[in-house]
């Protein structure tokens, strides 16, 4: 069983979407078990400009006030997931679109990133408190497709906003993933961004436990979602490039990407 992470940046792109869906879509037909969580950071942004919004980001998570909180969850647990739900569904896939609060499937808690070693109030970012897997496991028992927003909700009612990669990760913990591919719009982990020759191939999780103090920005949660999906037990992990579909397609034959293992 694999769970995908579907970046943003890649879906704002409608021929390297389409691209992907099909392939998705061909791995499911042919028996594949899959989660697909999409993230969709730059629909956000368009939203907020329009909505005269100011919005800003802190260690790679983006600063939620209640505002912006209420445009986070319209957006993605609304058009972006309904889109990507049905695009999946025109391809002759029974896609049940829902956001990771559903079904108990993750409950989230504040949380507090670092920047330059102090804590700033992110207002409603979350990170996972508790993740149970049930509900999904009783989805792709009968055969359906979950395609899953990032916005969650805490154990009182409140909305809460989850970075897609850490919800990703938390999730494939919690269904034993035999492996978990993060679609973004780079190559891979790099040891040394933005040094293009410090692209990592293979690497084991205790040695990026090691150099996870050293990224920044839009690679430290990914990263920890890496992390935090190895640790709590999906077996392995892959980032790729997805703006080139056959390292997706590859990607789905165990190819490609920067690959973390046990």
């Amino acid at each position: 069983m694999i769970v995908v992470k579907y970046g943003g940046h890649v879906l704002e792109s409608a021929a390297d979407n389409d691209a992907i869906v099909a392939s998705l879509s061909q791995f499911h037909k042919r028996g594949g078990e899959l989660v697909v969580v999409h993230g969709g950071g730059p629909a956000v942004d368009q939203e907020l400009a329009i909505h005269n919004i100011p919005t800003e980001m802190a260690s790679g998570y983006r600063v939620t006030t209640p505002e912006v909180m209420q445009i986070v969850q319209q957006t993605l647990s609304g058009s972006v997931l309904r889109n990507l739900t049905n695009q999946f569904i025109g391809h002759g896939i029974n896609a049940v679109g829902l956001s990771t609060g559903d079904g108990g499937t993750l409950r989230a808690r504040k949380y507090t990133p670092q920047v330059n070693g102090l804590s700033i109030d992110a207002g409603l970012v979350g990170e996972a408190e508790s993740v149970d897997g049930t509900f999904l496991s009783l989805l792709l028992s009968n055969r359906y497709l979950p395609i899953i927003s990032p916005v969650s909700v805490s154990k009182d009612g409140a909305a809460m906003n989850i970075n897609g990669d850490i919800a990703t990760g938390s999730i494939a913990g919690a269904l034993n993933a035999d492996e978990v591919i993060f679609i973004t719009d780079v190559a891979g982990i790099y040891r040394n961004w933005p040094d293009l020759d410090s692209l990592i191939a293979e690497i084991s999780l205790a040695e990026l436990k090691d150099l996870a103090p050293s990224f920044a920005d839009g690679m430290a949660p990914k990263v920890k979602a890496v992390i935090t999906a190895l640790i709590s037990g999906a077996n392995r992990a892959r980032v790729i490039d997805g703006r080139s579909i056959s390292n997706v397609e590859s990607a789905l034959r165990g190819i490609g990407g920067t690959v973390v293992y046990k």
